[in-house]
């Protein structure tokens, strides 16, 4: 899957985004709009994730179609439990490591991934400083996957950083 962002962009801005994101990839893999069911509904998207700040789970659920893939975001195993209640398909889970992407940022470890990952039923991604050194460490503490952000967009070849971090993860998962 492939989560798009744009934190900083208008609306406007973020539909031609994400629908041009759509459009290059959507056939080679499932796209998630990060905060904007409205945005992910319109361009076509296989789903959403919501934080803290976005509209409740439950209610995301009653306007889209089956199928619709909704992620949410849990720093503790109450918060992933609620999601799951609510209607959540999957939980991001973190911060797990350090991150430059976000300066709000509180690290629960991999304790923390781990308690979360015992509390629910669906799969949970680790989520911060993701990179191909420690996404093993992610899936050992009960993971089903990992998110990155930086290792990918900061690369000098992004591809190959791609498949770095799914090469870890499927050598993890293997080994689990």
């Amino acid at each position: 899957m492939l989560q798009v962002r744009a934190k900083g962009a208008t609306s406007a801005q973020f539909f031609l985004f994400a629908e041009q994101v759509v459009r290059s990839v959507a056939e080679h893999c499932r796209v998630i709009v990060n905060d904007r069911a409205d945005i992910a509904l319109t361009v076509g998207a296989a789903g959403v994730h919501l934080g803290e700040h976005d509209l409740p789970i439950w209610s995301v659920r009653k306007f889209v179609p089956a199928g619709f893939i909704i992620g949410a975001t849990a720093r503790d195993p109450g918060t992933a439990q609620k999601a799951q209640e609510n209607g959540a398909d999957y939980i991001g889970a973190g911060a797990v490591f350090p991150t430059g992407t976000k300066s709000d940022t509180r690290l629960i470890g991999l304790a923390g991934l781990a308690e979360i990952a015992k509390s629910v039923d669906i799969p949970v991604y680790g989520i911060a400083g993701v990179s191909p050194a420690n996404c093993a460490l992610m899936v050992q503490a009960g993971a089903y996957g990992a998110a990155g952000i930086t290792a990918i967009t900061r690369a000098e070849d992004p591809v190959s950083a791609f498949q770095a971090l799914e090469e870890s993860l499927q050598k993890a998962a293997q080994s689990v």
